[in-house]
Formats: structure tokens, C-alpha cells, sequence
């Protein structure tokens, strides 16, 4: 299993939301470059860093503090946030993304594919949901496509990695939905990584129980409720175990 810690963007700061509303607004840190060493200096692999300005606009809005985190680090990041074209994908990609995250544009199919058949498993689509129901524009609208559908449409169109969140989880410290995380792997064969709720080891465990192959922590490691390299410890260990 693969741990991302995350690296909220916005109004160039650090931060986290709850529930993805602006308004439940907390920084963290500050500098998104001095974070991203923090956690990459307690053992991170990865990294998960999401223009929220970007997903709120539709178009990216801080490449190049991104092109400096990416140049900054010597891991990989994968970058979500506001990817809706072709263009924005190469500018990204070009900041040094390892990896792309798509989200309200996955949805269209055609898009989809195109940004698949360029650049293949660099890409992967934030499945995000809302009482079951995927959310789209920076989580402000909810569609009328249930989850699981839309991951096996989408899964049919080529996706071959998605990132579940659930919207109502998202930085409140309750656990991850494993429910739902559950009912993707059971409707797609493709990797999953869920985001969400992560509070504690054992719902890093549990969701390695449930099939996931990566999980996004962002409060519980800010808060210090859990320490990243008690959490890599802890994966290494259940990996051994079985």
C-alpha cells in the first residue's frame, strides 16, 4: 500500500477543508514547499497535492508554486485540481507532475480517452462522491450518477486508476468509506486509492483490508493524531504479515 500525504492548495498557502467547503478553511504549515519536504524527510514516497483554487476555477491556478514542489522534492507527486484540457494536462506534466488526477472532466468520455491514450497510466480519475451520487465542480454540484456506475463506465473508457473520496468524510476525522470503497472493488478491477476520513492506523489497515492499493491522509497527520512514520511502519508490517 501506498501512503499520500496530502498538500491542499490554496491562495498559495497550505491548507485543509472539511467537506471541501472553503469556508471550513484551516492552514497548515503555511508554505506548501516547506511541507512537502516535512513529510518527503519522514519517509513519503508520494505525495497528493490538489490545487483547490484550480478546481474551483476549472483551470489550474498554481502551476508554478506545483513546478517548484515537484523540483523541490525527490519523490513523486501526483497533481489534482482544475485539469479540464489537453493543455492543462501538459502544463502539468511539464511542472513535473509524475501523475495527473482527473476529475469533472473524466467524465467526459471522449476527453477521457484522449488524455488515456496520450499519456496511459499517468493519468488517474478522483471518483468523488456524495451520499452515493459523484460530485463534480470542485464538489459543488452533484450529478444523478451513482458511483459505482460511473467507475464502470469509466473503467470501460480505459481508466485504469481511480481515487475515491467521500465528500461528507472528507477532513472530518470519521474513518474512510469502506463501504463504498468496497462496492468499487467489487465493480471494477482497476487499483483504488481512497481519500477521506483517514484518522488512524487502523483505518489505514482496514482500508488495505478492503482492497485499497494507496490512502490519502491529510488532518490526521497534520493534527499529529498519527505519524507518518508510525503509518509506514504499520503498512510495511500488514504487508509482511500476509
Amino acid at each position: 500500500m501506498t501512503i499520500y500525504p496530502a498538500i491542499d492548495l490554496m491562495d498559495g498557502r497550505a491548507v485543509r477543508l472539511r467537506q471541501g467547503d472553503p469556508s471550513r478553511r484551516t492552514e497548515f504549515g503555511g508554505d506548501p514547499v516547506a511541507v512537502a519536504r516535512l513529510w518527503v524527510e519522514r519517509g513519503a514516497g508520494w505525495l497528493h497535492v490538489i490545487d483547490l483554487d484550480g478546481a474551483l476555477a476549472g483551470s489550474p491556478r498554481h502551476l508554478d508554486l506545483i513546478q517548484h514542489l515537484c523540483g523541490t522534492v525527490p519523490v513523486r507527486v501526483q497533481v489534482g485540481g482544475g485539469l479540464r484540457a489537453m493543455a492543462d494536462l501538459d502544463a502539468v506534466f511539464r511542472a513535473g507532475a509524475a501523475r495527473a488526477i482527473l476529475g469533472t472532466a473524466a467524465l467526459e468520455h471522449e476527453f477521457l480517452a484522449a488524455a488515456l491514450d496520450r499519456f496511459g497510466e499517468r493519468i488517474a480519475v478522483a471518483l468523488d462522491a456524495r451520499d452515493g451520487l459523484v460530485a463534480i465542480h470542485g464538489w459543488r454540484d452533484t450529478t444523478s450518477v451513482s458511483l459505482t456506475d460511473a467507475a464502470m463506465r469509466l473503467a470501460e473508457t480505459g481508466a485504469s486508476r481511480f481515487i475515491y473520496t467521500s465528500v461528507a468524510r472528507d477532513g472530518m476525522m470519521g474513518g474512510p468509506d469502506l463501504a463504498g470503497l468496497a462496492a468499487l472493488r467489487d465493480a471494477v478491477a482497476v487499483p483504488l486509492i481512497v481519500s477521506g476520513g483517514i484518522a488512524s492506523i487502523a483505518d489505514v489497515t482496514a482500508a488495505a483490508r478492503a482492497g485499497a492499493e494507496g490512502v490519502v491522509i491529510g488532518r490526521a497527520l497534520y493534527d499529529g493524531r498519527v505519524s507518518l512514520e508510525d503509518v509506514l511502519r504499520a503498512v510495511e508490517a500488514y504487508a509482511d504479515a500476509r
